[in-house]
Formats: C-alpha cells, sequence, structure tokens
C-alpha cells in the first residue's frame, strides 16, 4: 500500500523512457512514477529504493529520491517562500512548495518568516501543512521542574496561555497567569519548567524564582516611574489588569517591587499615587 507523505521502501517494477515505475512487489500492478532525472542509473528490475510519495502540480501520485525536510507524523520548522490568496507555500526541499492554507495558520505569516508545522492530507488526497501542532507533540518530556528549556510559541490563546513546543517537539504551555509579556507565534522562549503533569505535558515561565527575579522586577518599575515623572497615578492597590498593562507583571510580583523599593526609602505611597524620592 502506498503511503502518501512518508518515505518507503519500493521495488522497480518497470524503466521506461521518461523514468522508472515502482510498486511493492516486482510484478505489482499497482505503481507509481519516479521521474526520469531521479533514477540511478544501476537501478534494475526488482531492486529496491527508497523514496517519498506526494503529488505533483497536476494532483499525481509520484515519487521522489529527495528528502522533503517534513513527512508525516512529524513536526518541522519551515520558511514560508510565498503567500497566495489560498495561504502561504512553504519550501520544505521539494520542486513542489508545501501549501499552508489560511484556515491552518494560528498566526499571520509572511515571506521569509520560519513556521513550525505538521504535514497532513486534506479531504483532497493531497499533502498540506498546518500550525495546529498540538496533538503532535511528545508527552514523553526527558525535562523535570527546575529545568530550563527553549522552545517555540505555536499558538496563543486567552483562556489558556502560550503554548510552546519545547526543542519544538515536546508539548508545553505557559499558563495565562505566566504571560506577563507580549509572545508571539513564532517567538523564541527561554523559560524554566514549574510542572510536568500525569500526562506528561509541561507548564513553563519565562520567569525566575522570585527571590531571584526581584531586582529585575524592581528595575521594571523604577524605569516606568521614571516615563511617568516619578509620580504613578496610582497606589500599589490598583488592579492587576492595570499592572500587567503598565508593567508585564503579576500584582504579587509588583508589590514585592514596590516594597523593596518602600523599605530602601525609594519611593513614598499616598492615597492615590508612589512617587520617587
Amino acid at each position: 500500500m502506498f503511503e502518501l507523505g512518508k518515505r518507503q521502501t519500493l521495488k522497480m517494477v518497470k524503466r521506461v523512457d521518461f523514468g522508472a515505475y515502482l510498486g511493492e512487489q516486482e510484478n505489482a500492478e499497482d505503481r507509481v512514477l519516479l521521474p526520469v532525472r531521479q533514477v540511478p542509473e544501476d537501478l534494475e528490475h526488482g531492486d529496491a529504493i527508497e523514496v517519498f510519495l506526494y503529488k505533483d502540480s497536476k494532483d499525481r501520485l509520484i515519487a521522489t529520491t529527495s528528502r522533503p525536510l517534513l513527512q508525516i507524523g512529524e513536526v518541522a520548522r519551515l520558511k514560508v517562500a510565498e503567500t497566495g490568496k489560498i495561504g502561504a507555500f512553504l519550501d520544505w526541499g521539494l520542486e513542489k512548495d508545501l501549501l499552508l492554507p489560511f484556515k491552518e495558520q494560528t498566526a499571520k505569516v509572511s515571506e521569509g518568516d520560519e513556521v513550525l508545522v505538521t504535514l497532513y492530507e486534506d479531504k483532497s488526497s493531497r499533502l498540506c501543512a498546518t500550525m495546529k501542532i498540538y496533538e503532535y507533540l511528545s508527552k514523553h518530556t526527558p525535562y523535570t521542574i527546575g529545568d530550563t528549556v527553549e522552545g517555540t510559541v505555536y499558538e496563543l490563546s486567552d483562556r489558556f496561555g502560550a503554548f510552546v513546543a519545547v526543542d519544538d517537539r515536546y508539548s508545553a504551555l505557559i499558563p495565562a497567569k505566566e504571560c506577563f509579556g507580549e509572545f508571539h507565534v513564532g517567538d523564541r522562549v527561554r523559560a524554566r519548567v514549574t510542572a510536568v503533569k500525569e500526562d506528561g505535558k509541561m507548564d513553563l515561565s519565562v520567569r525566575q524564582k522570585a527571590y531571584l527575579q526581584m531586582d529585575a522586577d524592581v528595575e521594571t518599575v523604577l524605569k516606568v516611574m521614571e516615563g511617568y515623572g516619578g509620580k504613578l497615578p496610582f497606589n500599589d492597590k490598583v488592579s492587576p489588569e492595570v499592572i500587567k498593562k503598565e508593567f508585564h507583571l503579576s500584582k504579587n510580583a509588583f508589590k514585592r517591587a514596590v516594597g523593596r523599593l518602600l523599605k530602601a526609602g525609594k519611593v513614598e505611597i499616598t492615597d492615590n499615587e508612589i512617587l520617587l524620592k
């Protein structure tokens, strides 16, 4: 059985002027063409050869000895070659670029972008790419709590947070409560593992442990205060939404930073303001 989108070993059934027909057995009736420019000179009848099967520009099943950068069941980072009316086209190492339909994009992509995708077969039995890779990522992480990891943001959710493919392979999430900066699909992030769930998925934080993060948070608060001319138009009881918007911090992190500044005698808190001394 021919497997679209996968590499497989077939045997040469018949050689013709324009290539060689391949099948699962020497006498197979189901055959696929390997174009002449890719047929090894020493390939004989019955010889086995490893090929990749896909559809050509006329939607005909065809074999190639070229190695694509992606096959069914894998996740890979591919470059956007161009965009068009039906989606983006990705360079995956074959003559015919791979279509990434608009409906399979988790964010708008542009020419030159690199996107993390997997391969699927659409309703017309054509190979296409999708950025919706959640189900294709491994849940068998080698990492444990406290480890520092790197990965790619591949989808954003107001409810859940930023979905990350650690090592472009393992399933992880920066929970919404930890998303105190601006994340974009395609961003490379360095983060700390804060939890490994029973199903193997990881929770991440891009922030250090509180006692290590405090110095950076203090600097953030001071920088924002300077932007306001040394006077914040609210005190430390301000809403979490305002804190997130102004400082990209949680309310607890903000209060810890302001508390340190207060203890050091660098700020004064009134009923309505926080003032630099």
